[in-house]
């Protein structure tokens, strides 16, 4: 993008320069008969602003007050204080490291105001707010503060990428068949927060969360914004904080994958991690040309700002490097569907001890066009990855695999306290741990099939474990997730 600002962001707050409270007091001393003395104190308070850890706070700490017991004349006094008051406002003394929200000390470059720099990195950020925010036809204000856009189809921003412009939405594909599996009436399904009121968009147009500068600020880097960490991607160890606890199959010859998912709102701790529950479909040498299709929940606060479970797609083709994105962020993946907003929160939730909420999620190949579709819980396409935005893809997959992942950046010094699934080890069962059920693969003649050779990987299982099970109705499922921090997982 023309004038890209690639560097790390400095949030950087203009603050009131309240000085901080100090107390004088004053002593008028009176003399009374028999050589008796009486002190008389005033006090004078400042009010006090007490400077509350930002990350890449602008926010000075000023020096400690004094109580000064000195003996001053009323005039005078005031004089000392009107000068005290003044002085402080222009010594930026720091006392105090600032801390960011997650514990990290934050350098003095951080802590100063750049007019310069705030002002192009702020036109940077309303530039490419203007190039992902398409123009609505209609917009939905949420519950929970998400605004929802209706764009036309052929505007979003799928169809700024070269290889679509002037293009149309495809008809819907040929759906994978399925030989059938029972369902179970304990437990409901899922659908999303903004459309609770009965609000929805119009045929032709596809519902988009709308982007807001906080949302990029929160990023390290315009190029980084709604992108995975750069990382390894080795799936027998945790690289660079990932913690994953995951079911997989590979070997073969992949077309898609199925699978419902438990959904919750675990915990997350630092606002630079995420708790995630989705699925992976894999093609690729797990080096820098991995190619990965994923769907499912995620609660993820420096994406969104909240700590809501929210419906998320992801794509890349190197591994996380330089391609691909969460949801609409970027142009690739097409939505077909007006009632589904990709990246909209999620409800209702799962309560510990009570209903349970889980959403089908099905990712298979059209053997007609080759495109990689979506459909979201009964039935209703999202819509398409188009084959030419992969290398391996473009073929079929090489693994799929299944379950949660979690980022612990030992911020403070010792593991995360952000939740997998429920918060809850496998073992606690139906009701309090999460559950991903009736896993099937797609072939290479459009058939969903039930796994065989199935892998269990807890990276760290005394964080996050897993357990597999099977039976006529689910059947193949797993528990799995974890609190994170315990006495096991210091």
């Amino acid at each position: 993008m023309k004038g890209d600002y690639s560097g790390p962001w400095t949030k950087q707050k203009n603050e009131n320069n309240t000085p901080s409270s100090c107390c004088y007091a004053i002593q008028h001393t009176t003399r009374r008969q028999q050589q008796c003395i009486q002190t008389q104190t005033v006090a004078v308070v400042v009010p006090k602003q007490k400077p509350t850890p930002l990350k890449h706070s602008s926010k000075l700490a000023l020096p400690p007050c004094h109580i000064h017991t000195n003996t001053f004349s009323f005039v005078p006094m005031l004089l000392v204080l009107l000068f005290l008051v003044v002085s402080s406002l222009f010594t930026p003394a720091l006392s105090h490291p600032i801390v960011s929200d997650s514990g990290r000390r934050l350098s003095p470059a951080n802590q100063t105001f750049r007019p310069g720099s705030e002002l192009n990195k702020l036109r940077v950020v309303q530039s490419y707010l203007k190039k992902i925010n398409k123009p609505a036809v209609k917009t939905i204000q949420s519950p929970d503060g998400d605004v929802i856009d209706c764009v036309l189809s052929h505007l979003q921003p799928a169809f700024d990428h070269p290889e679509l412009k002037g293009q149309k939405p495809l008809d819907e594909p040929e759906r994978p068949k399925d030989k059938g599996h029972n369902n179970t009436d304990i437990v409901g399904d899922s659908y999303q927060l903004w459309s609770d009121s009965g609000e929805s968009c119009p045929q032709g147009t596809v519902p988009i969360r709308r982007t807001a500068d906080k949302d990029i600020l929160r990023a390290s880097s315009i190029r980084r914004f709604g992108r995975k960490p750069r990382r390894s991607v080795r799936r027998d160890s945790s690289g660079s904080g990932h913690e994953h606890a995951v079911v997989f199959v590979n070997g073969d010859q992949y077309y898609g994958a199925k699978a419902s998912i438990n959904v919750w709102a675990p915990r997350v701790t630092d606002q630079y991690e995420f708790s995630l529950s989705q699925i992976w479909v894999i093609s690729g040498s797990f080096g820098h040309d991995l190619n990965t299709i994923e769907a499912g929940w995620q609660v993820s606060p420096e994406l969104y700002g909240d700590n809501y479970p929210r419906f998320f797609t992801y794509w890349t083709t190197d591994a996380y490097q330089a391609t691909g994105c969460y949801n609409l962020l970027c142009s690739g993946f097409v939505q077909t569907n007006n009632k589904i907003a990709i990246g909209a929160a999620i409800s209702p939730r799962s309560s510990y001890g009570s209903r349970q909420f889980d959403i089908g999620l099905m990712v298979w190949k059209d053997p007609k066009h080759g495109h990689w579709w979506l459909e979201f819980g009964n039935g209703l396409l999202v819509g398409y990855w188009p084959a030419f935005l992969f290398s391996h893809l473009r073929s079929h997959a090489s693994m799929v695999q299944f379950g949660g992942e979690i980022v612990n950046s030992r911020s403070m010094g010792y593991h995360t306290s952000t939740q997998m699934g429920s918060g809850q080890f496998a073992e606690a069962g139906f009701g309090k741990a999460s559950y991903f059920r009736n896993l099937q693969v797609v072939d290479w003649d459009n058939n969903l099939l039930p796994l065989t050779n199935l892998h269990l990987l807890a990276d760290r299982p005394n964080c996050y474990d897993i357990r597999q099970g099977r039976n006529n109705v689910w059947g193949t499922y797993f528990y799995y997730g974890g609190p994170g921090r315990n006495v096991r997982c210091p």
